[in-house]
């Protein structure tokens, strides 16, 4: 540690309470990125106080990565620094909530559980479904632009936020949008700041339109045996006059995952659609004829999951992302984002793909969740034989070719070190970093862990 950070963490403690710093080694591991550590840990408990210290930090060129319980850590690039892990716990508090108007305004260092729970009082919910929901924050759910798969019916979190107050790494506090679902029109600087990782400000508040809690849900199964059932199954669904809440795809090696929570690689009896419908009980009772029909007329077997299964095999889906590399720590998780209508194409080929890559190492290393109908394709597999990346490059070509993306969302270092997390951005890229430039020019803000090394 320098006297020059030494210095400034003196300073955190004279603005914030020497309580509110922490040094301990003890405390760092549990914000360590990848193999960084940060100096310390500050936890500011104001807009005012996190917009102190960033100022500071930027003064003293110091790397700031926000977070709160760090379950969005593991994704993106190894940063360049890491020095200050700005940690919003203690920002936890709502500001405003009108339940007839359907708006709420929360502080992001919130927990998402806590916020579901205290609006869920008033009938009200955040349609996210976003992995890590007993742990991960409203902040780190707006900063990765984290959902699941209620995304099919409510949309995005684009969708659903109204404004929010952002504190800048020149230690400003800057309102954008508003708290009413009609807003002025104009560049909406909230729609900027989702999905950016914490590399152009730190989102200290944030406002949200909310939805009224289905008063009725029930799941459904859909065996199929190839592909081409779920691509009609889900063509045919499209034009019909229902809505379901979430549509899941699961291959052979998913689904057990899911239904019995078997170990990874188990052998399933075929892939399977999952669907959740959701409304007043006349409409999902109708959902339900629509959809069996529909099953049958692609020769496709469905059931009804009660609801106590249903529950417990959806929450295992929305957590896969936790509980999959908690086992198996070497797992490398992929995500494609492509258009809605090729998801069935890409996984068909992308399986043969990873079939080929992984043919050494032995069966059943490879496993596939999909949204379907919002084109969120991820693939899940153990970490090959030492030096073998190439097929997530071929995986990430074939996903270009369809008009799509790819990303590593979680892998181990020595994966990360050879692939580009993020892949080619084109065009956008230069759009980024002249953002970047303008909002950090002194690259104070997790700098190296987005897109280009932004």
């Amino acid at each position: 540690m320098t006297t020059t950070t030494e210095n400034v963490i003196s300073t955190f403690s004279s603005l914030l309470g020497e309580a509110r710093v922490k040094t301990d080694e003890a405390t760092r591991k549990n914000f360590a990125l990848g193999d960084l550590l940060p100096e310390c840990v500050v936890s500011p408990g104001s807009e005012e106080e996190v917009a102190a210290v960033l100022r500071r930090a930027a003064e003293a060129d110091l790397a700031v990565v926000p977070c709160r319980n760090g379950t969005k850590l593991g994704i993106g690039n190894r940063p360049h620094r890491y020095d200050v892990a700005l940690c919003l716990r203690e920002m936890n508090r709502i500001w405003h909530y009108e339940p007839k108007d359907l708006t709420v305004t929360v502080e992001t260092g919130m927990k998402l559980s806590d916020f579901e729970y205290f609006v869920g009082k008033s009938g009200l919910w955040l349609p996210l479904d976003p992995p890590f929901e007993s742990k991960a924050s409203i902040g780190g759910v707006l900063a990765s632009n984290s959902s699941g798969r209620s995304r099919l019916f409510y949309g995005q979190l684009r969708d659903m936020t109204l404004g929010m107050t952002i504190a800048t790494a020149d230690g400003k506090l800057i309102k954008t949008g508003g708290r009413v679902v009609k807003n002025v029109t104009g560049y909406d600087l909230s729609k900027l700041m989702i999905g950016s990782f914490g590399t152009l400000g730190v989102i200290t508040q944030a406002s949200f339109k909310l939805y009224p809690l289905p008063p009725v849900r029930r799941s459904f199964r859909v065996r199929v045996q190839e592909l081409f059932q779920v691509r009609d199954f889900r063509r045919r669904l499209a034009v019909l006059p229902i809505a379901p809440l979430a549509m899941e795809f699961l291959d052979e090696k998913a689904a057990p995952l899911a239904w019995e929570g078997t170990s990874f690689g188990g052998a399933g009896s075929g892939p399977e659609v999952w669907i959740e419908a959701g409304g007043v009980e006349a409409v999902v009772e109708r959902s339900a004829k629509e959809l069996a029909a529909l099953a049958s007329a692609v020769d496709a077997k469905m059931e009804e999951v009660d609801e106590e299964r249903g529950k417990s095999a959806w929450s295992r889906l929305r957590e896969f992302r936790s509980w999959l590399p908690e086992s198996y720590p070497g797992a490398v998780l992929l995500k494609a984002n492509l258009p809605i209508g090729v998801p069935e194409e890409f996984i068909a080929r992308a399986t043969s793909l990873m079939e080929a890559a992984f043919k050494e190492d032995g069966p059943g290393r490879c496993a596939v969740f999909a949204h379907l109908g919002s084109g969120v394709v991820h693939f899940w597999a153990l970490e090959p034989r030492e030096g073998k990346v190439a097929w997530i490059l071929r995986l990430r070509e074939l996903a270009e070719q369809l008009h799509g993306s790819l990303r590593v969302e979680l892998a181990p270092t020595r994966i990360k070190a050879e692939v580009d997390v993020w892949g080619d951005v084109g065009e956008s890229l230069r759009v980024m970093q002249r953002m970047k430039a303008a909002w950090d020019p002194k690259n104070t803000l997790s700098p190296g862990r987005f897109v280009g090394g932004i």
